[in-house]
């Protein structure tokens, strides 16, 4: 069968993957609406195509953090990929190497960040953070990523607690006992009778982080640091003020408060009060190249996919992945041109028809 769209590659994972898999990746918070909006949003924003440009040629490549990636398409962090596909993360650092764009690693990898770094050396790599009460946890991978020469930190911080995933909960959700956290490999052996939560023990992440962890974040590392999960220009403006390098617009894919807007909602708010001081990204909802050239021109400099990664790595690890990536870079480049734009810095709100918002 040709795989032509997104949503191919999503039909593929459904039927292949087990109940409990498919449900663990699939899953929303509660009722799942802002998961639900996040999709839907897109489809409701229209574009305002201009024609005759000489769209002859086109170019789809940016820059992140200074360094150029192939085109305005990113990795987002998501966990246990060899639940997907026995290579795992090791067969996503590929795929983000080869297409030459940015790979996200979770702290929730079924591969160490080391065999991520090995399986693609010449990689642009970034890491996601968690704060746990134990600092000392946070300090040691914030240590050894930097070594590894990963090119910033990206702080989760819309879980101080993990939301309720109903699915999860009717599935008794575990990884299979040949899995583990592998960044956290013979960490927690006191603590490997008690309770667990997705592969670590429950209670492991910090609900009383705040904003004076940025500022020691800053004392431990040299890493750029980019902050994940913010959905107000309040917090926008707080980044700024704490001397990140960039905040990733983000709702963790629907997966955590439900009833909050899609992240593309979320947006315009963030770009307005931020006003260039930082870059800013956006993950959620992501499926066509369209949807890619709208969030650019709400003013994204770049969007990262989770969910569709996965399935890429279910069809076909590595070279499913490498298809997704493809298909979407074919996608926005096409919209692009359609739209009458010739490069990114072509990209901008004219494109888009605020009427219908």
């Amino acid at each position: 069968m040709a795989m032509v769209c997104l949503t191919d590659f999503e039909e593929y994972a459904r039927e292949h993957l087990s109940k409990a898999t498919w449900d663990y990746y699939a899953a929303g918070a509660d009722e799942c609406c802002t998961r639900d909006d996040n999709l839907l949003a897109y489809k409701r924003i229209r574009l305002r195509p201009r024609i005759l440009r000489d769209v002859s040629s086109s170019d789809t490549r940016i820059t992140v953090q200074g360094t150029e990636i192939s085109f305005p398409v990113g990795i987002a962090p998501t966990a246990f990929h060899c639940l997907a596909w026995h290579e795992g993360e090791v067969a996503t650092a590929r795929a983000a190497e080869a297409l030459n764009t940015c790979y996200i690693s979770s702290t929730y990898s079924t591969c160490s960040v080391e065999e991520i770094v090995a399986a693609a050396p010449s990689g642009y790599r970034w890491f996601q953070l968690y704060v746990y009460r134990d600092r000392k946890l946070s300090e040691q991978i914030v240590h050894r990523v930097e070594a590894l020469g990963y090119k910033a930190l990206v702080l989760t911080v819309d879980v101080p607690y993990t939301g309720k995933r109903r699915n999860d909960i009717r599935n008794q959700f575990k990884l299979p006992p040949h899995l583990k956290v592998k960044n956290f490999e013979g960490v927690f052996q006191q603590e490997a009778a008690g309770p667990e939560e997705y592969g670590i023990p429950a209670n492991t992440l910090d609900p009383s982080i705040s904003w004076k962890d940025v500022y020691w974040l800053q004392s431990i590392t040299r890493l750029p640091i980019i902050i994940k999960g913010i959905l107000t220009k309040e917090d926008a403006e707080l980044a700024v003020e704490h001397g990140v390098q960039g905040v990733i617009v983000s709702n963790h894919g629907g997966r955590q408060l439900d009833g909050g807007p899609a992240s593309i909602d979320a947006l315009t708010e963030i770009v307005d009060t931020v006003q260039g001081r930082i870059e800013i990204y956006v993950d959620g909802g992501i499926r066509t190249g369209s949807d890619v050239l709208k969030a650019l021109a709400l003013g994204a400099r770049c969007v990262f996919i989770g969910r569709p990664a996965v399935w890429g790595l279910a069809y076909k690890g590595e070279e499913g992945l490498r298809e997704v990536l493809q298909i979407l870079n074919d996608e926005f480049r096409l919209s692009m041109a359609l739209s009458g734009c010739r490069n990114v810095a072509e990209i901008n709100r004219n494109l888009i028809q605020f009427s219908r918002l």
